[in-house]
C-alpha cells in the first residue's frame, strides 16, 4: 500500500513565499495565471513524481485567475488541499479545482481593495507621514515594517485557513458540499462583478440630438451681471433657482441613454465580450478590437 502524500509545513511556507510574486508575470489574457502556477510549483513537485503528472498540474494552474494579490492566499490554501486529496486518489478533476478558484476569486477580490488599499495602507501611511513631517526617521520605517508584517501575516494565516477548510471540503465530496460552496461563491462573485460594471465600463456617445433656444429669463444673462464677487453671487443664486448656464438646451444621445437606463451601453459591451469569450475568442483579440472600434468611433464623431 502506497504511503499517503502530505504537504508539510515547509512545503506550504514555500508556496506562501512564492505567492508574494503572484503578479510578477501579469498579462491581459490570463492575468495572474503565471504567478499562480509559480506559487504552486513546490506543492506540485511534492505531490506528483512523474514528468507527465507535473506537466498536467502546471497546465491546470495556468488557466485564468485574477483577484486581489493578498486575498488570493485562502484560494491557494483550498487549492493545495484539493491537490493533496487528488494526488491521494480522491475523485477531484480539473474542472472542480478550476471551479473552486473562479468561484472564490470574485467575492474575495471585492474585499481586498477596501481592506488593504483604502483602509490599512492609508492609516499606516498617515501615521508614517505624521512622524516624517516632524523629522522623525521612524516614519517611513514604521510604515514599511508594519505594512509588511500585516501583509505577510494575513497571507500566511489565511492560506493555512484555506488549507484546513479545503481538507474538510474534500472529505465531503460525495455529500455535495464542494458543489454547494462553488455554486454559492459563483453567484456572489457574479453579483459583485455585475454591480461594478457601471463603474468599470465607461462609454460616452458624442452626437447631439437637438439644440433648443431658450427664452429670455430661462438662462443667465452673463453680460448683464455686475462685475466681481457680486456678479458671481448672483450667477450662483440664479443657477440655484433653476436658470440654465447657457442660452440653449442641448440634448445628446448619451443623455437620452442615461435617462433610459444609466450604464446601458457599458452593460451591452460587457455582455458582448462575455459572449465572445464563451465562443473561445482570445481576450487579446477582444481588447485590440475594442481599441480599434473606439478609435474609429472617435474619428467619425460617434464617441
Amino acid at each position: 500500500m502506497s504511503k499517503e502524500l502530505k504537504l508539510s509545513k515547509s512545503d506550504r511556507i514555500s508556496v506562501w513565499f512564492r505567492s508574494f510574486f503572484l503578479q510578477g508575470s501579469w498579462n491581459y489574457e490570463r492575468m495572474q495565471n503565471g504567478g499562480w502556477a509559480y506559487a504552486m510549483i513546490p506543492a506540485i513537485k511534492k505531490l506528483y513524481t512523474t514528468k507527465e503528472d507535473r506537466a498536467a498540474a502546471l497546465e491546470r494552474h495556468l488557466e485564468f485567475f485574477n483577484t486581489h494579490p493578498y486575498v488570493a492566499s485562502p484560494v491557494i490554501g483550498v487549492t493545495l488541499a484539493l491537490e493533496e486529496e487528488r494526488a491521494n486518489g480522491a475523485p477531484i478533476d480539473d474542472v472542480t479545482i478550476q471551479g473552486v478558484k473562479i468561484g472564490m476569486m470574485g467575492p474575495l477580490a471585492g474585499i481586498g481593495d477596501p481592506v488593504f488599499w483604502f483602509t490599512v495602507r492609508p492609516i499606516l501611511g498617515a501615521l508614517g507621514a505624521s512622524l516624517a513631517i516632524s523629522g522623525n526617521v521612524l516614519g517611513p520605517i514604521i510604515f514599511f515594517v508594519a505594512w509588511n508584517i500585516i501583509r505577510m501575516a494575513f497571507m500566511w494565516y489565511t492560506q493555512e485557513f484555506g488549507f484546513k477548510a479545503g481538507s474538510r471540503i474534500s472529505d465531503d465530496l460525495s455529500g455535495g458540499l464542494l458543489q454547494d460552496i462553488t455554486k454559492g461563491a459563483s453567484i456572489l462573485g457574479m453579483f459583485i462583478l455585475g454591480s461594478l460594471v457601471n463603474r468599470w465600463v465607461s462609454v460616452r456617445f458624442a452626437p447631439v440630438v437637438s439644440t433648443v433656444k431658450l427664452s429670455d429669463g430661462a438662462f443667465i444673462a452673463w453680460d448683464k451681471l455686475p462685475a466681481g464677487a457680486q456678479g458671481i453671487q448672483q450667477a450662483l443664486l440664479q443657477q440655484a433657482s433653476g436658470m440654465s448656464l447657457t442660452d440653449s438646451k442641448v440634448t445628446t444621445l448619451q443623455g437620452n441613454l442615461d435617462s433610459l437606463i444609466p450604464g446601458l451601453a457599458g452593460l451591452i459591451i460587457t455582455l458582448i465580450c462575455m459572449w465572445l469569450l464563451k465562443k473561445k475568442v482570445s481576450p487579446i483579440v477582444i481588447i485590440l478590437g475594442l481599441f480599434v472600434i473606439g478609435i474609429v468611433f472617435h474619428l467619425i464623431g460617434l464617441m
